[in-house]
């Protein structure tokens, strides 16, 4: 009988495992309820034992315009915690497959695209450091050809953590890890 993981504090409850529709139901519609629902959708991957897929749902959760509810952010804050708590909690395999969130997070802060796409790479930064922090670089490197080959320059933590508090939701870059 296989065991099933401890739901991530940091994010809702859920009562049954979602698929994409919870989100896409939202079309282009990124508020406060797709904000919720993309958390949910995170949870309700982590408990099926999708780590890698649960941070992808995190990545959704980022897309949000909150700007006309910013209300929510008082009871759901930015996923940052559930992001480390979900890392922290699949390194070692036992709740199904990871991948490298650091490599991830690189990819995704260097070629974000669509709305608001200033900020979530500053927040696909903020998730790339959390990640080099949480995970160590030994098991889950950088993409170094990539850095070679584009010539990259990763902005360090402080540089982050100021423009996700002058761009990013409330409160955003307040928190620390």
């Amino acid at each position: 009988m296989r065991s099933t993981p401890p739901p991530c504090p940091y994010l809702p409850e859920v009562t049954e495992i979602h698929d994409y529709s919870l989100t896409k139901r939202h079309g282009r519609d990124k508020g406060a309820e797709f904000y919720l629902d993309a958390l949910r959708y995170a949870q309700s991957q982590w408990l099926a034992q999708k780590p890698a897929q649960a941070i992808l749902q995190l990545n959704k959760a980022w897309m949000a315009d909150l700007s006309e509810n910013e209300d929510i952010l008082k009871s759901h804050p930015a996923p940052y915690r559930a992001l480390v708590w979900i890392m922290e909690n699949a390194s070692n395999g036992t709740w199904g497959y990871l991948g490298n969130p650091v490599r991830h997070f690189q990819h995704l802060a260097t070629r974000m695209s669509g709305p608001r796409a200033e900020i979530r790479s500053w927040r696909a930064w903020m998730c790339f450091h959390l990640a080099e922090k949480t995970l160590g670089t030994c098991e889950f490197p950088r993409d170094g050809e990539q850095l070679a080959r584009e010539g990259l320059w990763i902005p360090n933590m402080r540089r982050v953590s100021k423009e996700i508090a002058e761009k990013g939701w409330p409160n955003e870059g307040s928190e620390t890890f």
